[in-house]
């Protein structure tokens, strides 16, 4: 009997440790392996880091797919993020070699089979950014393990040109642009191919991403490129109707480049910028890093997408029947400009100063300028309506972060929602608001709601990952939102999936019923509203564009 004890927990003790893997997986570029992980009882993960997707860039041109390799090709270290600039536009860092995604295999039970794919898509103003994400302590925010393991999905992070070398455009077929969003085109290609091999369900693909990632995600629903590829997408503060989404002008920034760089201006300037130094050709990309309440930073995002009549063959507005069977979610964070405010209203951030009315109206007067006067007199009454006759100084403050948030992010979101619903075929539409307050403002700033980014902590699972620094109800609204996000994923519904402990019912947005639902720590039922800042939705989609032009560039 004493030997039957002892045999029967070292066979549930050899289960334990005998941790379930894909072991080598073939792809069409040749095999590949990646490191397994024990994560618990009868469950396991693979990571694949650094598979290539692509063959090294040419400069200024599409994506290709890679040659392959012989043997093995041992996949575990993070690859280098694109060539790009620090943050303050004084170095440059990163590789042209740099087209790489990695993978997420969760194993729950048994080998990962027909699993939904997430396919992330990050942001960083289409200047910035790579596939892993800021890391803290070897913890990369952009970890698929959490999202994965918890939701039994799996997650895919790529890389996709940035700055000058994916975004420079003479708004012509000698410089046409968008060589990041077809790097990204060739990511989510390459994983519809491949992904089966890895136990993923190549037609039940969800792309996600934030900011110039959102905007991203949604570039890749309405292109002609991806008939086929995408079932479904998320779209967290950024879609491509944003005013800073688009350059429309692309020829100017692109001939104050090649100036930069001894390069004429002419029918030469194409041929002379592709055989310029890929770093010297990255720093030559810097914006201005000063802005004001009259020239607003958002007026300094120049290196975006161009409607180049191939990716983009017309205006994003009017390409959204090609998403008309994707299912779309999509949302904003309800201070979203806070972070863009603070560049353009440095007042907003001291509890010392008061934030001038004026610095209101010369905000509003430059994002309304084609409008003249009339712009600003609409604009101003519009967001003054409850101020009263003698506003608190944090009244103004809010309001110049809710006229950033609402022209850079939720208003655009709110016509992309709108859009989706009205083309909608088979494809489901889904809005909602972020409104968890930023844990450092409550020390400075008591007022401030969800800054831009806030969101990624909790949909990466960081309050899992990282405990220390999260109380307990961070991990309630981490594990909320990784329930409908990875619910949506796999069935379109974010109530309904394996995770079907949500804190309330998500109603559908339609076009007749504009419902959505508020995400923070204390979501429940109260939490599902309908029609979004409608008065401000009003100004910005109605009022306004009804005005007569006064001034034109």
């Amino acid at each position: 009997m004493a030997v039957l004890w002892i045999l029967v927990p070292l066979s549930l003790l050899l289960e334990i440790i005998s941790a379930t893997s894909l072991g080598v997986v073939s792809t069409e570029g040749g095999m590949v392996e990646g490191q397994n992980l024990l994560l618990g009882y009868q469950r396991s993960m693979d990571v694949f880091r650094g598979i290539p997707f692509a063959d090294i860039p040419g400069r200024f041109e599409k994506p290709a797919r890679h040659p392959g390799w012989s043997g093995i090709l041992k996949t575990t270290q993070y690859r280098d993020k694109c060539l790009q600039l620090n943050p303050f536009m004084t170095s440059v860092s990163g590789s042209e070699d740099c087209l790489y995604l990695n993978i997420w295999v969760p194993h729950i039970g048994s080998v990962a089979s027909n699993l939904p794919v997430m396919v992330w898509i990050y942001g960083g103003a289409f200047m910035f950014g790579d596939s892993m994400g800021t890391n803290f302590l070897d913890n990369y925010l952009y970890s698929g393990q959490e999202i994965a393991d918890r939701g039994n999905v799996i997650v895919v992070t790529l890389g996709y040109r940035v700055g000058t070398l994916g975004f420079l455009s003479a708004g012509d077929s000698t410089l046409p642009g968008n060589y990041g969003l077809w790097d990204q085109q060739a990511a989510i290609a390459w994983v519809h191919r491949n992904i089966r091999s890895f136990g993923g369900d190549p037609n039940n693909i969800t792309i996600f991403g934030e900011s110039a990632g959102g905007a991203g995600v949604s570039f890749q629903t309405i292109t002609p490129h991806n008939k086929g590829l995408i079932r479904r997408a998320i779209s967290q503060s950024g879609v491509s109707l944003c005013p800073w989404a688009v350059n429309r002008n692309p020829r100017r920034f692109a001939e104050e480049v090649a100036l930069k760089v001894n390069c004429p201006t002419d029918d030469r300037m194409a041929a002379c910028l592709k055989m310029t130094d890929p770093k010297v050709l990255t720093m030559a990309g810097s914006i201005p890093l000063s802005s004001s309440a009259e020239n607003p930073f958002v007026h300094n995002l120049v290196l975006s997408p161009v409607i180049d009549g191939d990716f983009l063959p017309d205006e994003p507005s009017s390409l959204f029947h090609n998403a008309a069977d994707i299912d779309y979610m999509a949302g904003a964070n309800d201070m979203d400009g806070h972070f863009f405010a603070s560049f353009d209203v440095p007042s907003i951030n001291s509890q010392l100063l008061v934030t001038p009315v004026d610095d209101v109206k010369r905000l509003l007067a430059a994002f309304t300028k084609e409008k003249g006067t009339p712009g600003i007199e609409n604009g101003f009454s519009t967001y003054t309506l409850d101020w009263g006759s003698n506003p608190s100084s944090e009244t103004i403050k809010k309001t110049v972060v809710a006229i950033e948030t609402d022209y850079m992010f939720l208003i655009p979101t709110q016509a992309a929602l709108y859009l989706h619903a009205s083309n909608a075929g088979s494809g489901r539409t889904y809005s909602y608001l972020f409104s968890e307050p930023n844990r450092l403002g409550i020390i400075s700033k008591p007022w401030l709601g969800a800054d831009h980014a806030d969101d990624l902590q909790y949909v990466f699972g960081k309050p899992f990952s990282t405990p220390l620094g999260y109380w307990p109800k961070h991990r309630d609204l981490s594990g909320y939102m990784i329930a409908y996000w990875t619910n949506f994923a796999k069935t379109g519904d974010p109530n309904r999936g394996d995770l079907s402990v949500v804190p309330t019912s998500w109603p559908l947005f339609t076009s007749n019923r504009h419902e959505f639902i508020e995400i923070n720590s204390k979501t429940d039922g109260s939490f599902v509203r309908e029609k979004l800042r409608l008065r401000f939705v009003n100004f910005w989609t109605s009022v306004l564009p009804n005005l007569p032009i006064m001034y034109s560039e």
